[in-house]
């Protein structure tokens, strides 16, 4: 399902009434914060500390796993907007928390296969094919259509939430080129084949604080710290 892909859900940033985490303990007087990501992901971890890390402000967010995820039954993650999965995501798993939940949805959008592989990204080749076959598979479809269209662009949305209760669901987009094969040794998924023009190069060939600056993943992180810092302190 690629038609909710461009939804405006996705590419809009909503915040629902005052930012909930005034009063409610979780900001002390040097504005710190503590978030868990819904996730056993040890890489998704790593990947959001260094985006922290690499954005130097007044805000420090102190980021950890949820304890007990794989103990709990899954989010089904079948919506057709990213919005909706990370939004989903981070309102189920908050009810297992004390602190706020970070969920986030991302995927590669490409206009001359409507939108795919979108929401499926991940999936795109099958449950548990690696990224050289999705990758595959997206330049077999691609040629296929005889389409000259190289547009593409990374969605990535960032869901808060606490207690059951959205915070913030947060958007950003990466532009970009699909090549015709894969270039650089770094990054994962898709990176090798996402051509980024100012750049000149793939995400693959990208230097980590190069890819944390020009990401979907970081940009939209960098929306999540600016809500935060937008909280009144204690």
């Amino acid at each position: 399902m690629t038609g909710g892909v461009n939804s405006r859900m996705d590419h809009a940033n909503i915040k629902e009434g005052q930012n909930p985490l005034a009063g409610r303990g979780l900001v002390d007087s040097r504005i710190s914060v503590r978030l868990l990501v819904a996730s056993s992901n040890p890489g998704k971890l790593r990947e959001f500390r260094a985006l922290s890390a690499s954005d130097p402000n007044d805000l420090a967010i102190n980021i950890d796993l949820l304890s007990g995820f794989d103990q709990l039954a899954p989010f089904d993650e079948s919506a057709p907007t990213f919005a909706e999965n990370a939004a989903g995501k981070a309102l189920y798993y908050s009810g297992f928390a004390q602190e706020p939940v970070v969920a986030d949805d991302s995927g590669l959008v490409v206009p001359a296969l409507d939108g795919a592989p979108g929401v499926h990204s991940a999936r795109y080749a099958g449950p548990h094919a690696s990224d050289a076959e999705r990758v595959g598979k997206l330049l077999r479809e691609l040629r296929a259509t005889g389409n000259g269209d190289r547009r593409a662009r990374f969605v990535c949305v960032i869901a808060l939430a606490r207690y059951g209760q959205a915070w913030c669901v947060l958007s950003a987009v990466a532009e970009g080129e699909i090549l015709d094969e894969p270039r650089g040794a770094g990054g994962f998924g898709y990176d090798p084949i996402f051509y980024f023009p100012p750049l000149k190069k793939t995400f693959a060939e990208m230097s980590g604080e190069e890819k944390n600056l020009h990401s979907h993943r970081g940009k939209a992180f960098r929306k999540l710290r600016d809500f935060l810092l937008s909280s009144p302190r204690l």
